[in-house]
């Protein structure tokens, strides 16, 4: 394994990741800290709260990609002495999470989840505390720039297989990556994911939407995202408020606070929000490159589901209440004639399903892994 900074073992430190290795940052943004009151330091003071509610032994690192770029990942195992006896013989579980996020995001996750066996977690190349490297603006070079980061990462930390769980953006990157290698994947879990529908038949959905339970319209911030995507990078108006962008967060994704408030009194999780997206744009350059528009994949992935190999099983996890359609959930068994392919809902939970209804998707995603072994 390469790239390693640091273990950690919440039980004996308060003050996790100090003496890690920092994140290049962009000379192009290096004008920038000044306007914005941002920083990787900021971001990894920030995770490191988020990080010391966990109870299980975590390593956090970087894990040194070939071509020199760097992965930060996580590693939980249980807090027991024997464990090493107890996990090794269990798939680990690889998740990878959306636009815009990293690997604080799945704090109400981590430990329930790493009970049974291994956890990883990474920050996307280009999200995150990870590198921020050039993406082109080819949406089928950007897609092939992602995939290969998390095979080279996957190659580095010695995984054999995995399970391998995707949300949104990372539910589209995770299938792509089913797809080129499918030998190392147990179970394809994908949370809510993004860029499945062709954007003609998704609009067509929407005006039947008595006949899909009538799911909500796009949150707010969504629409106010979806109007600048065409001109800028998702993101930029983050970057471009300057010290004002940490209130802008707040304003619009209030409910990040919401989703974590019995965990953070305060700002925390929407601060973290902001140092991930305050940094140089990167990996929200590729994301561009794939997007039609904010909503919409220029490949979609409903086009290359018959790619999977048939007896891989996927389970598409849907929130009752999110702005994305599970229709493409089910468009998706009918492509794969059902075979291995299984569609859930959970009930009041939107697009952070995970964080929305915490117990009852740890509860499904352990019932999953443990089919898997």
């Amino acid at each position: 394994m390469t790239g390693i900074c640091q273990l950690m073992d919440p039980a004996t430190t308060t003050a996790p990741m100090q003496n890690d290795c920092e994140t290049e940052s962009s000379s192009i943004w290096s004008w920038w800290p000044s306007w914005r009151p941002t920083s990787m330091s900021l971001l990894k003071t920030t995770e490191s709260k988020i990080l010391a509610c966990i109870q299980n032994d975590l390593w956090a690192r970087f894990v040194t990609l070939p071509n020199q770029n760097r992965i930060w990942t996580l590693t939980l195992t249980k807090k027991s002495a024997c464990k090493p006896a107890e996990q090794a013989h269990k798939t680990p579980l690889v998740m990878v999470h959306g636009f815009g996020g990293g690997v604080g995001l799945w704090i109400r996750n981590l430990d329930a989840l790493s009970h049974s066996r291994p956890v990883y977690a990474f920050d996307l190349l280009g999200f995150g505390r990870s590198s921020r490297p050039y993406f082109p603006s080819d949406a089928a070079k950007a897609e092939e720039q992602f995939v290969d980061s998390i095979e080279q990462w996957r190659e580095s930390v010695g995984l054999e297989n995995m399970i391998l769980l995707g949300h949104s953006l990372g539910g589209y990157l995770a299938t792509s990556y089913a797809i080129q290698y499918p030998s190392r994947v147990s179970h394809l879990i994908l949370v809510d994911p993004w860029g499945f529908p062709e954007r003609s038949q998704t609009q067509t959905q929407e005006g039947q939407s008595s006949e899909i339970g009538k799911r909500p319209s796009p949150p707010r911030w969504v629409k106010v995202l979806a109007s600048i995507v065409s001109l800028f990078n998702p993101l930029a108006v983050i970057r471009a408020a300057g010290p004002w962008g940490p209130g802008l967060v707040n304003r619009f994704r209030p409910d990040f606070k919401r989703k974590f408030e019995d965990l953070f009194d305060d700002d925390t999780m929407t601060q973290y929000i902001y140092h991930c997206n305050a940094q140089s744009p990167s990996g929200e350059v590729g994301f561009r490159a794939m997007s039609e528009t904010l909503g919409w994949a220029k490949r979609p992935m409903l086009q290359r589901v018959h790619l999977l190999p048939p007896k891989m099983p996927v389970t598409l996890l849907y929130g009752g209440r999110s702005w994305v359609s599970s229709s493409s959930g089910d468009r998706m068994a009918e492509i794969r004639s059902q075979t291995h392919t299984r569609v859930l809902l959970i009930n009041e939970a939107s697009h952070h399903v995970y964080a929305d209804q915490p117990e009852e998707f740890n509860r499904v995603v352990e019932s999953i892994c443990k089919s898997v072994d």
